[in-house]
């Protein structure tokens, strides 16, 4: 039998994201293979984690140029790129709880290309007088990610429903809490 390393590692996503101390043999179990072959193509948790941070860096950087977020306003590039984000989603959430992916020599250099495009984005959206001055570019990156990854939880626990994902995203980070009509 042939194992599709891509789904084995939405597999192991899917379940470390909803319980993130799932042990090797959990992984297995939910990708359909034994252990050893998981420990075949992937020589323990650290290198799995790293292969799944590859999977997820790929398909951000995927997801946004299919976003072309440099066309348009930047506030319908903020849009389009949630939406495009969504199915990476649940992967990304599990990524962001991984925190030796993000400290020291060995961080991945795609996490700083992500970021830069979508700094990029938000300050030619201020350059264009869309979006809010007194708010860093990097702060709205920051929360992009941060709603992205709250959205993904949120719907694998079914307190949003997942056609809301995009619009309750966007919407949030674009737009605020604030009721504009008092």
């Amino acid at each position: 039998m042939v194992m599709d390393r891509e789904q084995v590692l939405r597999d192991a996503a899917g379940l470390l994201m909803r319980k993130s101390g799932a042990t090797l043999d959990e992984v297995a179990r939910a990708a359909g293979i034994s252990r050893a072959t998981l420990n075949r193509h992937f020589a323990g948790r650290d290198a799995l984690v790293r292969a799944l941070e590859d999977l997820g860096i790929a398909e951000c950087e995927g997801a946004l140029a299919k976003a072309q977020i440099e066309d348009g306003s930047a506030a319908n590039a903020v849009r389009r790129m949630v939406r495009e984000l969504e199915p990476s989603a649940g992967l990304l959430a599990f990524l962001y709880t991984e925190n030796q992916l993000f400290e020291g020599d060995e961080q991945n250099e795609g996490w700083a290309r992500l970021d830069a495009d979508l700094v990029a984005l938000f300050r030619r959206g201020q350059e264009a007088g869309e979006f809010r001055l007194e708010l860093s570019p990097v702060w709205m990156a920051e929360a992009l990610c941060g709603l992205v990854v709250s959205g993904a939880w949120a719907v694998s626990e079914g307190r949003l429903a997942r056609n809301d994902f995009t619009p309750m995203i966007a919407e949030l980070l674009l737009g605020g809490a604030v009721r504009r009509d008092r």
